[in-house]
């Protein structure tokens, strides 16, 4: 027989950068992006530029990011029903699947039309790319440095800030077409960047896809290694062994995690000290804050290899 200890510890974590700064920033940085992502697609199609049509949308994935740390912040704030006990932390990500679905949708076709254009070059309004390149590229390097200065160092908003190094990167190409095509008049420059433009919001739309999916399908966050989480557990001091471990996310950037821990020689008394040791470490190490751990005071049957806790800890998988 077994005698189990249940120790349960939870905790809500929103991220490093809630603050109400944070917050405006974002939600200024997302309205802004997205402004700037229908000038942008107005300028390319009046420019007739299929690179400058790509580039608002691969700004666009940015907006999409942007809303997704938004909703991080916004919609783990709401209070927990009894229908929906973990809150509506995932009604973000469940907004960013679709959008991301919907971009590689736009994808296939953006990638016909370059091609298309690539065999037989249109003429295309250099001047208007030139200018709306540029400005993007201000744009993008803006807001990247000023998400980026008292981001607190939140995942969510560190993906934000590359997605928008990484467009900045995307305009510096129309730039180039631009120069090249008032330069040569070869106007097939424009498609050649917008292929690689395509190739951009491919990786970028198919990356939020990826993650989307994992965190929908309760998978390990990104930046997890459940097989270190497990050997840091049976290294604590009192431990075992390590079993049902489970580890997903709640939203973004809240990841939760539940296991069983064998314990030995604890008494009663002190398996809240453990515990407290356990989710300070969890939390220091991997940014785990909401757990729930059940404590089992028994000692390894004869089917075990387990050893104490600390160097000699073991991983148990019953």
């Amino acid at each position: 027989m077994h005698d189990h200890a249940h120790g349960r510890s939870g905790a809500h974590a929103h991220g490093g950068a809630t603050s109400a700064a944070v917050r405006t920033k974002l939600v200024v940085s997302t309205v802004a992006t997205a402004l700037f992502v229908a000038f942008e697609l107005a300028a390319g199609i009046r420019a007739n530029s299929l690179a400058l049509v790509g580039d608002a949308f691969h700004n666009l994935t940015d907006a999409l990011v942007l809303v997704l740390a938004l909703s991080a912040v916004l919609l783990a704030r709401r209070a927990p029903t009894p229908r929906k006990s973990f809150g509506y932390q995932r009604a973000g990500i469940l907004a960013a699947f679709v959008n991301g679905a919907l971009l590689l949708a736009f994808t296939v076709g953006y990638f016909v039309e370059a091609f298309s254009r690539s065999r037989a070059p249109e003429p295309v309004d250099s001047g208007i790319m030139l200018v709306v390149a540029a400005m993007a590229i201000v744009f993008n390097a803006t807001i990247a440095a000023w998400l980026h200065k008292g981001s607190g160092g939140d995942v969510n908003i560190r993906s934000a800030v590359l997605h928008q190094i990484a467009d900045a990167l995307g305009s510096v190409g129309v730039v180039v077409a631009a120069i090249a095509i008032r330069v040569t008049g070869w106007s097939a420059a424009d498609a050649i960047v917008a292929l690689v433009i395509g190739l951009l919001i491919l990786w970028t739309s198919w990356g939020i896809l990826r993650e989307t999916v994992n965190l929908l399908l309760e998978g390990t966050p990104r930046g997890i290694d459940p097989d270190a989480v497990a050997r840091s557990l049976a290294a604590e001091d009192g431990v075992f062994g390590v079993h049902h471990l489970h580890i997903w996310a709640l939203g973004p950037s809240n990841p939760a995690l539940s296991c069983h821990l064998t314990l030995g020689d604890v008494p009663l008394r002190g398996t809240g000290e453990l515990l407290d040791r356990v989710n300070a470490m969890l939390a220091e190490r991997y940014g785990i804050v909401h757990t729930t751990i059940q404590l089992e005071h028994a000692p390894c049957d004869e089917r075990e290899e387990c050893g104490p806790g600390g160097a000699g800890g073991g991983v148990v998988s019953c």
